[in-house]
């Protein structure tokens, strides 16, 4: 027998009072982005496109407004071949930025690591290897011109005592060929933001101190530079005393700083003293950042310790980013939030242990596909469920598949269909939609209850 009206409402309202709002992480402060906005600065990760959906996906959506392809716009992954190239990975995150209102940082165009076979073990006369170089930043560059908001256009040309790192670019051209990838970068694109990029740069040090006289001296040559990358991979205990007067000195240049590639890794296995000691420094980073107007702002090298390369690379360590791996906002996440000027308060937990979120699965000239998925955690359930937003920029629901929905004005809700209201400890339901879009297509945050 079908319920009646009252009865439904009756039953909705119960639901209601026991269910929260998701996502998790943003009881007290809205999410990562929004602070960064309020400030003026950028919040980033790294991204790997291929796991752009799902929790994933949501979590880049939601926390960030810039992205920095990890791997898929090196020079390996672009042209492993001579004149065979595959752009489907670094496509993908361009795509997913701009349908979630997002900057992308493109990394990187020179580089000693990670060129393809062909190139590293070619043998070639200067003025072709000089022909190459320049092709290629050409080639990417203007691929993506108008789209990315900055590059990394050379990356890592230092040794740690200062001296210049001997790679193919610096043995086979001089030092130079620093000037002549930003040149060419520039010529390709106008309007981005050119950057020199580096590691244990964070603090003023000779490496640090390298760097800063190399982009003196090209400002002076009247060379496209406008701004430097510090890494910030860091270790725990460890962060540079004299972070913040580095930053300055290279923004008294009248250049841009970014702190392009944060991680904080620790011996495992983490404690609780340790993760606390964690959230401190992350705080201090960022809020070294916020303190210099010229620092645009922060990206985390991965945000969830599953997609860190930290343990493969330093074994015995890791527990490196903000969230853990099963994407739970560590302490980490909450001294970002307070180093933005958040409250960082931990919520409370949920009482059922289920929650909601949003994605935006394909986007094209004025349409979108939409999927939600309600999720429940082990010993946590749900017989029915119920989900409501608000459209922040006009959007509107069109066909729906797995859930009756509904929506007036700019608010939606949905409802489970009747095969699918039952959520299992350790399940989940999901739900999808066409909507069409104009402008923009923001992510709204998500309310199961």
């Amino acid at each position: 027998m079908r319920p009646s009206l009252s009865a439904v409402l009756t039953g909705m309202v119960a639901l209601a009072a026991l269910l929260v709002t998701a996502p998790t992480a943003h009881a007290a402060d809205p999410p990562l982005r929004d602070l960064a906005a309020a400030k003026n600065k950028a919040i980033g990760t790294a991204v790997t496109g291929s796991k752009l959906t799902g929790t994933y996906g949501e979590i880049t959506a939601r926390e960030f407004n810039w992205l920095t392809p990890g791997n898929a716009m090196k020079w390996g992954s672009v042209e492993p071949t001579r004149g065979t190239f595959d752009w489907t990975e670094a496509d993908r995150i361009v795509d997913f930025a701009e349908a979630h209102g997002q900057d992308v940082r493109g990394h990187t165009l020179v580089w000693h690591s990670q060129n393809p076979n062909w190139l590293t073990n070619g043998t070639w006369p200067p003025a072709q290897l000089s022909q190459l170089m320049t092709d290629h930043i050409a080639l990417e560059v203007g691929r993506y011109k108008g789209r990315l908001a900055a590059w990394d256009v050379v990356n890592e040309p230092f040794d740690e005592d200062g001296t210049y790192r001997e790679t193919l670019w610096y043995d086979g051209l001089g030092a130079d060929y620093i000037a002549q990838a930003l040149t060419a970068a520039r010529a390709a694109d106008p309007a981005a933001k050119l950057y020199i990029n580096d590691y244990n740069v964070e603090g003023v040090n000779a490496k640090s101190t390298a760097l800063y006289n190399l982009v003196r001296d090209l400002k002076a040559r009247g060379v496209p530079i406008d701004g430097v990358g510090l890494q910030a991979h860091l270790i725990l205990g460890q962060v540079p005393s004299t972070l913040q007067q580095n930053i300055q000195r290279f923004a008294d240049l009248g250049l841009d700083v970014a702190i392009t590639e944060l991680d904080i890794r620790m011996q495992l296995p983490a404690t609780a003293a340790k993760l606390a000691q964690q959230r401190t420094e992350y705080d201090a980073v960022v809020k070294a950042c916020v303190a210099v107007t010229r620092c645009t702002g922060v990206t985390v090298w991965g945000f969830t310790d599953s997609d860190s390369w930290i343990p493969d690379t330093f074994p015995g360590e890791g527990a490196a980013t903000p969230y853990d791996e099963n994407y739970v906002p560590k302490p980490a996440y909450y001294g970002i939030a307070t180093g933005l000027g958040g409250t960082g308060t931990t919520p409370p937990p949920t009482p059922n242990g289920c929650a909601a979120s949003y994605s935006v699965a394909n986007q094209w000239n004025s349409g979108f596909t939409g999927n939600v998925t309600v999720r429940c955690d082990a010993g946590s359930s749900l017989s029915s469920w119920r989900v409501t937003w608000t459209f922040g920029a006009g959007q509107q629901v069109g066909q729906v598949w797995n859930a009756s929905c509904a929506q007036t004005g700019a608010a939606v809700s949905c409802s489970n269909a009747s095969w699918n209201g039952s959520v299992p400890s350790g399940g989940s339901a999901t739900f999808g939609f066409n909507g069409t879009w104009s402008g923009s297509n923001p992510v709204p945050t998500v309310t199961l209850g």
